[in-house]
């Protein structure tokens, strides 16, 4: 696994786009920094973007500066407001650095990344998925993208131990997915997705008072527990604010799972030959499908940050407060890293166990240290779990649909949003290595 020696120009320029070129960003999409850098024979370039200047980077030499130097924020003027307010938040772990991002993000390690863990969350989505099996069934289609959100709020809301008193699944998934799908957009879809975030939070926050009050009936090994009763660095419990925050920082992730389950669902269909081969399949084979679907399909295009103190990289010198966009969509097509970039490969030995900067669909690096995702052994998982239902626990058929995927909506996803009809569930002789 090499990472290029130094960008393709010279280290000592960096070519310049004149003008602002937001539209063309819009229109572009998730192929925008990429399409730049071939027309200019480069990795990294300068242009305006939202009328301010920004430097546009791909390949695995960037994602190593962006997320393996502790030179970035990612603050207010790394994204657009709404797409921090929708994906983060002011106080949320995202938002922190240094010892208070390392403090904090322990919280999410413990909790995320260890085996019990993804075991259990694997099976309350294995739970969910045969209770809602059993209603497609009598529908004559369903949409898998929307079902999908539906069944990981359910099993993220069971994981984390909130209380199904007066808890209405399908609301907590509309608002969820919205601050997903919404993220890139503007308008109107927007507003509704900010008051359905609002009222989540509101209900969080009172079940948050209710836990530190011993109001809850909750486990005391609840992961709603642990976040809501957690203490910064000082010892001081986070405000109610920020515990809501990071609880959602948990329900919102792994209900954006739901697009990978989706796109898993469109390899299959794509990729009959693969799909017949993964049938029964043991558990490595699926998760080796579930890593390249991650590569391949479209999730965030790129990833913002703002630099924190003067450095160098490359040659190049970046000041303070200065606007970096790094290109994940780009990296993770690299023909300098992946042979035949856009063709889907089972056999690319690629995993988000390496921690690398070449395969970042969660970001790069250390996610003990470094603003990579801890949740990518909860993904792999579900989506491996997902394959196995859709292979070996139901037969259904795709109806005729357009399942383009436009790189220029951001997040990219069929319009239909996978339509899958004649579901008729069956259980699998066997689970190899579930």
């Amino acid at each position: 696994m090499r990472e290029e020696a130094a960008a393709m120009t010279s280290t000592a320029t960096v070519p310049r786009l004149a003008g602002d070129h937001t539209l063309a960003f819009l229109r572009q999409g998730y192929t925008f920094i990429s399409q730049h850098c071939d027309a200019l024979a480069t990795d990294r370039f300068r242009t305006r973007i939202l009328l301010r200047p920004v430097l546009c980077a791909r390949g695995s030499g960037a994602a190593r500066m962006f997320y393996g130097g502790n030179h970035f924020t990612r603050t207010q003027g790394a994204m657009p407001p709404t797409v921090l307010r929708l994906l983060q938040d002011k106080g949320s772990v995202q938002q922190l650095d240094g010892s208070a991002h390392r403090h904090r993000k322990a919280l999410f390690i413990d909790l995320l990344m260890n085996e019990t863990a993804t075991a259990e969350i694997t099976e309350a989505f294995r739970d969910a998925w045969r209770e809602a099996m059993a209603g497609w069934a009598r529908r004559p289609f369903v949409v898998l993208l929307d079902e999908a959100y539906l069944i990981l709020t359910r099993s993220v809301c069971r994981w984390m131990g909130l209380p199904e008193n007066g808890r209405s699944d399908p609301a907590m998934a509309r608002a969820l997915s919205d601050m997903v799908e919404q993220a890139g957009s503007i308008g109107p879809a927007v507003l509704r997705a900010l008051w359905r975030r609002r009222k989540v939070e509101h209900d969080i926050a009172r079940l948050v008072t209710q836990i530190r009050e011993g109001r809850a009936d909750i486990a005391q090994d609840a992961p709603v527990r642990v976040i809501a009763r957690h203490c910064d660095e000082a010892g001081t419990p986070l405000s109610v604010e920020d515990a809501t925050v990071e609880i959602l920082n948990v329900l919102r992730p792994v209900a954006a799972v739901a697009r990978y389950v989706m796109f898993a669902a469109l390899a299959l269909h794509q990729h009959p030959q693969i799909a017949a081969t993964l049938a029964g399949a043991p558990r490595e084979r699926r998760i080796a499908f579930a890593e390249e679907v991650r590569r391949l399909y479209p999730f965030f295009p790129l990833v913002g940050g703002k630099v924190k103190a003067p450095f160098t990289w490359d040659g190049h010198t970046f000041d303070a407060g200065d606007w970096v966009l790094l290109d994940l969509y780009g990296t993770n097509h690299d023909p300098r890293r992946f042979a035949d970039p856009d063709v889907f490969m089972l056999d690319r030995a690629i995993s988000w166990r390496d921690q690398g900067f070449d395969f970042i669909p969660h970001g790069g690096g250390d996610a003990t240290t470094d603003h990579r995702c801890p949740g990518e052994q909860f993904t792999v998982s579900i989506m491996a779990e997902a394959t196995r239902l859709l292979l070996d626990e139901m037969s259904y058929t795709v109806p005729p649909q357009d399942l383009t995927v436009a790189l220029d909506r951001m997040p990219a996803k069929p319009e239909s949003g996978l339509r899958i009809a004649d579901v008729m569930p069956h259980r699998a002789a066997h689970h190899p290595s579930l």
